[in-house]
């Protein structure tokens, strides 16, 4: 049960056995099965005991929700404190295979957790597509922006260039008219200085 009297069920199967590898846990193991018979069960109940123990203590301090959140840390835990009570007896975890929690007949409270974690994951990618799809068309938009923008400043500055360039032809027509006018009346003057020259002669 969790710590809300939430009852669960943990499927496992533990491969349990004598620490070969260490003499001392060999005594311990032989201390341990000496007093009883091949057909005894006297090692498989300590096991079971232990494993039940532990799992109920472990449970009983966590709620429904972090035992759902967080099956695999849960899991290891359970692992390791059966495995430091099985030390006192010599025996090691040798492997250990938990399926998923399932709930006890009558309760469906893994269920609904899954349910409402698929359901949240479903509106969270809705979600992610959507926000995906407006930066998608904000910067489509931006980029358009951006586009008719430096199409503007492109035809200002044409305008302005084309502007400056006529403005400096018209300038040196100007001043070509000007200079020609300038030539002509400095021709005209000298032609009338001539022509007053030689009336004064004429008349001399």
């Amino acid at each position: 049960m969790s710590a809300e009297k939430l009852p669960f069920i943990l499927p496992a199967v533990f491969t349990i056995g004598p620490r070969a590898d260490d003499e001392e846990s060999l005594i311990k193991y032989a201390k341990l099965i000496s007093p009883h018979d091949k057909l005894s069960n006297h090692v498989k109940e300590i096991v079971q005991g232990i494993i039940k123990g532990e799992t109920r203590v472990l449970a009983a301090s966590m709620t429904m929700e972090e035992i759902f959140r967080g099956t695999k840390e849960f899991k290891q835990e359970v692992f390791a404190k059966v495995q430091l009570e099985l030390n006192q007896f010599g025996l090691l975890i040798y492997n250990a295979n938990v399926k998923q929690l399932v709930d006890v007949p009558g309760n469906e409270y893994f269920s609904y957790l899954g349910q409402k974690t698929q359901m949240e994951a479903a509106n969270q990618a809705k979600i992610d597509v959507s926000e995906a799809k407006m930066k998608g068309e904000i910067g489509a938009k931006l980029r358009e922006g951006q586009t008719l923008q430096n199409a503007a400043k492109i035809d200002a500055e044409t305008n302005v260039i084309s502007t400056q360039r006529q403005g400096e032809g018209k300038k040196q027509e100007i001043k070509v008219r000007t200079d020609v006018k300038v030539y002509e009346n400095q021709r005209e003057a000298e032609v009338a200085e001539a022509n007053a020259e030689l009336a004064k002669k004429k008349a001399g």
